[in-house]
């Protein structure tokens, strides 16, 4: 039988592969659409700029003029490719070292570039040797041109591929910081499920002592059933108000086994919130109590009442009975509850939450969540 919680898994990380393949598909597909237009502007700013003004002159090779700026180009297309490679290579060092080995190699591709230019221009425009007639003056104010080319396309270039390394650190810090909240959700849920068990099994000893076995009996299979949903279909530190319902109905019908009409249920749940999130398990230790504080001590009828609703954007919770006051189970232990519920609520919502409890005029008590309205 596969493991829900592993599909799960497996599904998040090929989410994870799928959105860095289209994040690697969008990268290439800039690049290329950056390295084909700008180096076709590039050569349109060349031929408008120097070729085309020599179009009076008698003596002008047009022929040789454009078999150059296409040699020019595709050899500063060729260069600029290099370095993207390079740079994609070097990003994941240090800042300085990636800014010095970028600009260090620019420099050096600057330099290449020069010396093809100039070569193809005395070859092909002027039919001369590739180094005839050079001089320092001509070389290094073609050099001046070639190496600024080089550094506006290392620049550009660093800048994105930089610009995707950041995000692809801070979208691993924020999936860390899931991990670690989820980690610390489920940790928080696991220091109930003893509380809960030792509970659950002194009610069924208890049962089996008085000898109304067939209770006890009935007990166990609906204990057993609880902890089968909970491992199934509950293993996640987060769940939807929905699916806490279903869990806290199982819990229930334990219980209603135990108190059978002691135990009154109302419950008010408006239907366009039963798909909000929440920790897992955060009504049940709620309810837990107050059938320790409003049920077990009574040997008349007590009422739980569990209300859910949207307020604007938030969604508020609530659960109130009719037994001992507020000071009464903060004295009994309530309080250790309050806290795992109050940790929980922090570590999903990062402190936007409120929870209070306070009594009712019949001396009950009401535990109120407030939290985002979030599906």
């Amino acid at each position: 039988m596969i493991d829900s919680s592993d599909m799960s898994e497996q599904a998040h990380e090929q989410n994870i592969l799928q959105l860095e393949s289209q994040a690697f598909i969008s990268q290439r597909r800039q690049f290329w659409t950056l390295q084909i237009s700008g180096w076709m502007a590039y050569a349109l700013i060349v031929f408008f700029a120097i070729v085309h003004p020599q179009f009076e002159d008698p003596d002008f090779n047009l022929a040789g003029q454009l078999l150059n700026l296409l040699v020019e180009t595709l050899s500063g297309f060729t260069l600029s490719y290099l370095q993207w490679l390079l740079i994609r290579r070097i990003v994941h060092l240090p800042l300085k070292q990636t800014l010095f080995l970028s600009f260090f190699s620019a420099a050096v591709l600057g330099l290449i570039y020069n010396v093809i230019k100039l070569s193809c221009y005395k070859v092909i425009v002027y039919q001369q040797h590739w180094n005839q007639a050079w001089n320092m003056l001509e070389f290094g104010g073609w050099l001046l041109f070639s190496l600024t080319t080089m550094f506006v396309w290392t620049a550009i270039f660093f800048i994105m591929l930089y610009n995707t390394k950041l995000q692809k650190e801070h979208e691993m810090l924020l999936r860390a910081q899931t991990s670690a909240k989820d980690a610390q959700l489920q940790m928080l849920r696991y220091q109930l499920n003893p509380h809960f068990m030792f509970n659950t099994m002194n009610a069924i000893s208890t049962l089996i002592y008085k000898n109304e076995n067939d209770k006890a009996n009935d007990m166990l299979d609906k204990l057993c059933e609880f902890l089968r949903y909970t491992l199934d279909k509950n293993t996640k530190p987060q769940t939807t108000l929905n699916k806490e319902l279903e869990l806290l109905e199982l819990y229930l019908s334990c219980e209603k086994i135990r108190f059978g009409e002691r135990l009154q249920l109302v419950m008010q749940i408006e239907p366009q919130v039963l798909s909000c999130k929440l920790p897992s398990m955060l009504l049940q230790p709620l309810v837990e109590n107050s059938i320790k504080y409003a049920i077990e001590p009574r040997k008349e009828a007590g009422c739980i009442e569990i209300t859910a609703k949207a307020q604007g954007e938030r969604l508020l919770l609530m659960v109130a009975d009719n037994g001992y006051g507020q000071s009464e189970k903060v004295n009994q232990g309530f309080g250790i509850g309050m806290s795992n519920t109050k940790a929980r609520l922090d570590a999903m919502f990062n402190g936007d939450f409120e929870i209070q409890m306070t009594e009712n005029d019949n001396k009950g008590t009401s535990v109120l969540i407030n939290i985002p309205l979030e599906k």
